[in-house]
């Protein structure tokens, strides 16, 4: 029995020492490894068997991407404004011997090497270049603290600048700038559209006239024509007059004297305002006139336009004694101006 009980004890501390041999590491950790005090072994996530009491578990390094919040600082500028800037780190473990080993409280180190470096390069800058130029910031923090945690096995993925604060007084300032350069440029942009609008206005008059002096040209050449071709048909009708007389002699001559006479007696007979007519001839010679005209178209018809012995030109009928003056009408006489002989 005391075999037995030996036996068993001997067993359970076999079990008890391979347990305590035994590690697990999680998935996205490096556990170091120390054997008497000395890193020995980087254990990757899976199982690990150490030897207990001669070695343990040092450090557990997490080896996936973290992110380290800055806190705020107030930092002064080149031009000597006091702004207030917030920052984050991203950054990730490659080498976890290094990051456990080579520094001490590795958060504390990248958070004050980030603080520091934040202060230097914003402090070499303007206040509108610290406002406007973030992406250049960044990259110069991410180049030197990068450059300055690779020997800790550490490497810094995105330097990003949360927030910079200007004071109250330099807030209000920049309003009413940007509220000026707005203004500004309403100004700018409505003296453009003014000056485009009378440009087009100018262009518009400008074809306008063009058109119309165009159009008074036209117009005026048409015109010339148009007098020119009435001046053609005139001459023409003129030739054609002189070819007559000169083929019939004065008979065409009379014809044409006789034919325009009667046409003026006609429109006195035909005017609306007329009621009573004073001929400045007697009636006698009007009626002459009419057998005349009978006696050329006669002749003119008989011997045909040029034939023959030209007739002689018809006689004035004899004047007939003056009438004798008959009772005034009660309808007022209308003389006409310019009619010799009106009473």
């Amino acid at each position: 029995m005391d075999l037995l009980g030996v036996l068993v004890a001997i067993v359970g501390l076999v079990v008890i020492f391979l347990a305590m041999g035994v590690r697990v590491v999680k998935q996205g950790y490096v556990y170091t490894i120390e054997r008497l005090g000395k890193f020995t072994l980087a254990a990757e996530p899976g199982l690990h068997l150490i030897i207990p009491f001669i070695d343990r578990v040092g450090q557990k390094v997490n080896m996936m991407e973290q992110v380290l919040d800055i806190p705020g600082q107030e930092i002064i500028t080149k031009d000597n404004a006091m702004v207030g800037v917030d920052a984050v780190v991203f950054f990730q473990v490659l080498d976890a011997g290094k990051a456990a080993y080579e520094v001490s409280n590795l958060y504390n180190a990248i958070m004050a090497l980030t603080t520091t470096n934040l202060r230097t390069v914003m402090g070499s800058m303007d206040l509108d270049e610290t406002l406007s130029k973030r992406d250049e910031i960044n990259a110069r923090l991410l180049a030197v603290v990068d450059h300055a945690t690779s020997p800790w096995g550490v490497k810094i993925t995105r330097v990003e600048i949360k927030d910079i604060r200007p004071p109250i007084d330099i807030s209000e300032a920049m309003a009413r700038q940007m509220k000026a350069e707005r203004l500004k440029r309403a100004e700018i942009l409505e003296a453009e559209g003014d000056r485009a609008s009378e440009i087009l206005r100018a262009e518009g008059s400008k074809q306008s006239a063009i058109l119309e002096a165009e159009g008074r040209k036209e117009a005026a050449f048409r015109d010339a024509e148009a007098r020119e071709r009435e001046a053609e048909a005139e001459a023409k009708a003129t030739q054609v007059v002189n070819d007559a007389i000169a083929g019939s002699g004065g008979q065409a001559l009379n014809y044409f004297v006789a034919q325009e006479y009667t046409k003026a007696v006609g429109k006195f007979a035909t005017s609306p305002n007329a009621k009573t007519i004073l001929f400045p001839v007697e009636a006698t010679q009007l009626i002459g006139s009419l057998g005349g005209i009978g006696e050329l178209v006669k002749d003119f018809a008989s011997d045909g336009p040029g034939g023959g012995t030209p007739p002689a030109p018809p006689t004035r009928p004899t004047p007939s004694p003056a009438p004798r003056p008959q009772p005034r009408s009660s309808t007022p006489s209308v003389p006409r101006s310019g009619t010799p002989g009106a009473r």
